[in-house]
């Protein structure tokens, strides 16, 4: 399973730390993913980073903003998120991928595992 965690209210140009811990399986071996789903939009996706945390990828949205990491040793993957806008307004979901080839980072249906999600609210 996997629970993220750190969202809250915060005011445009501020930051947050959100993380996704996961139980219940070791993904020290699995790339991992950040969505968001803002409301009445669909999914999109933000960011990811491959199991051993020596590749990362960005929307261009936030590219220079957030930042993607793992601990491994904690089963835990962060995203930080800086200089927030009104527009990141969404809930943000972590995913893990299970390594199968070719890793097509920024689709959904690539994920094997998803977390609850995190509601991160940006006031203008």
């Amino acid at each position: 399973q996997l629970q993220a965690s750190g969202g809250g209210v915060v005011q445009a140009g501020g930051s947050l730390r959100l993380s996704c811990a996961a139980s219940g399986r070791t993904f020290s071996s699995y790339n991992m993913g950040w969505f968001r789903q803002a409301p009445g939009k669909e999914r999109e996706f933000v960011a990811a980073i491959t199991w051993s945390g020596g590749r990362t990828y960005y929307s261009d949205s936030v590219k220079g903003r957030f930042t993607i990491s793992r601990d491994n040793a904690k089963n835990t993957v962060y995203l930080q998120i800086n200089s927030l806008k009104p527009e990141d307004t969404a809930v943000y979901y972590c995913a893990a991928d299970r390594p199968n080839g070719s890793y097509y980072y920024a689709h959904s249906y690539e994920y094997d595992y998803w977390g609850q999600g995190t509601l991160v609210t940006v006031s203008s």
